[in-house]
């Protein structure tokens, strides 16, 4: 009976190291599996390259705008993600019990008010309707942006979501049409404008400066994030990706191929912080 221990250990130690992760391919390169979404695409397959040339090998995993690249790290399906703003993460963690962090800094990707309809804010009428994303964190990153179009006031103690009962003036009488952030292009037929996400616009054919309005200082809580989960905040692999990410030849590539549509950011995780609780309009 002993003489069978020895091979039934052997084979679950096989089984056993089969089923670990492993951050190392056959080829003896780091690996790193990123969840991104389209918007991004281009920068991340830039940075694929240049990971190559420093032995760290890049698994880019597209998500649609159905899953939120946030569960799949949450569960483990990727090491990290790269598609967010601070704020958003700020409400998923709130919103899901979960201890994602920001690693790095990224990109500001100005949210824009576009119109087929008119050319300027003081154009829109009286009663217009007007499309902003869904989620609580860019539905209310769009009302700070019609706060700054003076087409309407939020609340004193804003905290940051969206929400009808975040409007404390509306002097116009806009009516707030929530709708999927991917739709938004789609929509501006059927409204006098629509508030549309920096990388759907780009990915609809428009330009930050076809816009009627888009962010400046209201786009201090919204710069984008390299994100991991807590427990990986100092993994030396994700650190030497952010470096990558954050290089003066990453930072040119980005300025060329968006045509200013989204903005190199490359701040400490400490300035970082301080940029969440700017949500107020006192």
């Amino acid at each position: 009976m002993k003489k069978c221990i020895l091979p039934i250990l052997l084979i679950l130690g096989v089984l056993l190291a089969g089923c670990s992760s492993d951050s190392t391919n056959a080829g003896g390169k780091q690996k790193v599996k990123v969840g991104i979404r389209n918007s991004e695409l281009r920068t991340w397959e830039f940075l694929k390259e240049q990971a190559e040339k420093e032995g760290l090998e890049i698994e880019l995993v597209n998500f649609s705008s159905a899953y939120d690249p946030n569960e799949a790290l949450a569960e483990r399906d990727i090491d990290i993600n790269a598609f967010q703003h601070v704020a958003y993460l700020d409400s998923f963690n709130a919103n899901n019990n979960t201890d994602i962090v920001p690693i790095g800094t990224t990109i500001i990707a100005p949210l824009g008010l576009y119109s087929s309809k008119y050319k300027s804010v003081e154009e829109i009428p009286n009663g217009a309707q007007i499309a902003v994303p869904n989620d609580q964190a860019n539905w209310g990153r769009a009302l700070l942006l019609l706060q700054e179009a003076k087409l309407l006031e939020v609340v004193d103690d804003f905290d940051g979501n969206g929400g009808q009962d975040k409007i404390k003036e509306n002097p116009k009488k806009i009516k707030i049409v929530p709708v999927d952030g991917a739709s938004a292009p789609r929509v501006m037929e059927d409204t006098a404008g629509s508030v549309i996400n920096n990388g759907v616009a780009v990915e609809a054919g428009l330009n930050l400066k076809d816009a009627l309005i888009y962010e400046s200082s209201t786009a201090k809580p919204y710069i984008n994030i390299i994100a991991a989960r807590s427990e990986d905040q100092d993994n030396e692999i994700y650190r030497k990706l952010v470096d990558l990410y954050q290089s003066e030849k990453t930072a040119k590539f980005i300025e060329e191929t968006y045509n200013g549509n989204y903005i190199p950011t490359f701040i400490t995780l400490k300035e970082l912080s301080s940029y969440k609780e700017i949500y107020s309009n006192k």
